[in-house]
């Protein structure tokens, strides 16, 4: 699912850093325009959280931040980088594996640099992950 726009995005993961899984250590980034996406959490059209598991709602999480990012002209190899807030970080670590298929199914192997932080709780109460990001289109 993801489109390589050469030249746009270089991923740098330096040898002397521990290897990245899931991440990027640093992204460099030459374009035209500054994308900043909101944050997304699991929300559905009529404005409900939706998802009664962590994947679940960071699936519908990514996939909303996704529309954002089409709807502004990108793709999801144009994200230079994405913060995801977890109410729980220890749950997020548990299900890292689901968490990183998802996230190739839905945005391709280029990883952008990411962050995760843990938050006491979201704007929407029953929300358990939010993501949001920048991306570089050209």
């Amino acid at each position: 699912m993801s489109t390589h726009r050469p030249h746009q995005l270089h991923r740098v993961n330096p040898a002397e850093l521990s290897p990245p899984s899931g991440f990027s250590h640093a992204v460099t980034a030459t374009g035209s325009q500054l994308v900043f996406l909101a944050g997304q959490t699991a929300l559905d059209t009529d404005g409900k959280v939706v998802g009664a598991t962590l994947p679940a709602q960071f699936e519908k999480a990514l996939s909303n931040l996704l529309t954002a990012l089409h709807a502004a002209g990108g793709a999801p190899a144009d994200l230079a980088r994405v913060t995801v807030y977890a109410t729980d970080v220890a749950e997020y670590r548990a299900h890292a594996s689901e968490l990183g298929r998802i996230w190739s199914r839905l945005a391709g192997r280029d990883y952008p640099a990411m962050a995760v932080i843990g938050a006491v709780r979201l704007w929407d109460e029953q929300a358990m992950v939010e993501l949001d990001g920048v991306a570089v289109l050209p």
